[in-house]
């Protein structure tokens, strides 16, 4: 128990490092985008052997901001940091991408393979403690706001902003990076593109829904709408249809399908849980 305190107040030290030293770098470089992609991935994997985990959280948002296909080592980095900071469903996701791009010639992919299991057993006792928790009392609200709000401050630490807005929307989309739907999914790539695939942006009280489709000939159809978050419920549905290899978020203004995903049901848990917190900060702004 001791041992995990100091390494919670490790980590938090790291990031509060990292954020320092963002205020104090260059906001950026002129080089070319491919080279960029480099230095940051230098930086990353030398923050990752340094266990700077704040500092080497802060390369890989850079990275993920930068326009292009990610080198396959990004993904195992961006594990290694999801698994620190104890968001398992992103660490398992990242982790089983690079496993995926590179195979059994990766550099990395024992150690990845071995994170994986590790952070099974790691998800596995997380869900014995919340059913014991949830066992102890029926009002679950009692339960899960004191959870929320550790959370929520972790969130911001992980990707070094300083609202609770800032901090969901990142996560979210780091989710939806790696939850999107495929036609054919008897062959996964995931270092190609997913057929359906989703961004989200939030303005005010209003968040944006940014769904990207990829047609024919590699054409991709991209179209938004737009969701004001007063009058609506925080509570987001959602449920997957094995047989459709389909998960689905739903629209919480009417109940109509908003989120196309591919169908792993922890991810798309996570996902409608993010979103419904996201539209209560919104709905709260105070």
């Amino acid at each position: 128990m001791v041992k995990t305190s100091r390494m919670g107040h490790k980590l938090a030290r790291s990031l509060v490092f990292a954020s320092l030293l963002v205020s104090t770098v260059a906001q950026g470089t002129s080089l070319a985008p491919e080279h960029e992609v480099r230095r940051l991935m230098l930086a990353t994997e030398e923050a990752v052997a340094a266990k700077s985990w704040g500092e080497a959280g802060e390369y890989l948002n850079r990275l993920r901001s930068l326009e292009g296909e990610k080198p396959a080592d990004y993904y195992y980095f961006r594990g290694r940091v999801m698994q620190e900071s104890s968001h398992f469903n992103e660490a398992q996701s990242a982790l089983e991408t690079y496993v995926s791009r590179v195979g059994s010639e990766g550099r990395h992919y024992r150690d990845a393979l071995t994170r994986i299991t590790a952070i099974e057993k790691s998800r596995q006792e997380q869900r014995s403690r919340q059913d014991q928790s949830q066992a102890s009392k029926r009002e679950s609200v009692a339960i899960i706001e004191p959870a929320g709000q550790q959370a929520m401050a972790s969130l911001r630490k992980l990707y070094l902003v300083d609202s609770d807005r800032k901090a969901l929307t990142v996560h979210l989309n780091s989710l939806l990076e790696v939850a999107g739907w495929r036609a054919d999914q008897r062959v996964v790539r995931l270092d190609v593109p997913a057929d359906v695939s989703y961004k989200i942006a939030s303005v005010g009280s209003r968040i944006e829904v940014q769904e990207s489709r990829r047609e024919e000939g590699e054409r991709i159809t991209k179209t938004t709408q737009s969701m004001n978050v007063y009058g609506i419920s925080p509570r987001v549905q959602w449920d997957c249809q094995p047989s459709a290899a389909t998960c689905w978020v739903y629209d919480p203004r009417d109940g109509s399908r908003l989120l196309k995903l591919g169908p792993n049901r922890d991810r798309a848990e996570e996902i409608a849980g993010t979103l419904g917190r996201l539209i209560k900060t919104l709905q709260n702004p105070g």
